[in-house]
């Protein structure tokens, strides 16, 4: 039977209340784990403020560089993979930027800036008002695609 009692609102990560997914803190959205397109548009619909068409662009980007690219979403981050096993790129919002996450980054020519503790692991962190140079991202993205990926 149906309660009359209103669910209560969501939390946010710092207690205030929200009308969608929670944010955790540094502002990643909190999506539930799943494979293909639905969980990644959730992730995507929920990430806070401009992030948001960065994830889009991001996204948009990878399914034209790689046609039949596999998606996901876990550890609240939606991946990336071409094999069905492993992971090639994923991303993740935290408070001043986005985190894309290159798996085996330090293959790629010339390697993202950013480092890692993992030694094949590379990081692009895309900042608000930042122009991003899709031209080099598609390169390093048909790159990632193209080696063996990560695998959990």
């Amino acid at each position: 039977m149906p309660s009359d009692t209103p669910k209560a609102p969501m939390r946010r990560a710092n207690g205030s209340a929200a009308d969608g997914p929670v944010l955790l803190s540094g502002g990643n959205p909190q999506i539930p784990k799943g494979d293909g397109d639905a969980p990644v548009a959730a992730y995507l619909d929920a990430m806070p403020g401009w992030k948001q068409d960065v994830g889009r662009r991001l996204d948009a980007l990878i399914v034209r560089t790689v046609p039949g690219v596999r998606k996901a979403v876990k550890w609240n981050t939606p991946l990336y993979g071409t094999d069905g096993k492993s992971w090639f790129l994923g991303f993740h919002c935290f408070n001043r930027y986005v985190k894309v996450t290159f798996f085996k980054g330090m293959s790629l020519d010339p390697p993202p800036p950013g480092e890692s503790k993992t030694p094949d692991t590379r990081y692009l962190d895309i900042h608000e008002n930042e122009p991003l140079d899709e031209a080099l991202l598609r390169r390093w993205i048909e790159q990632a695609a193209a080696l063996p990926g990560w695998i959990p």
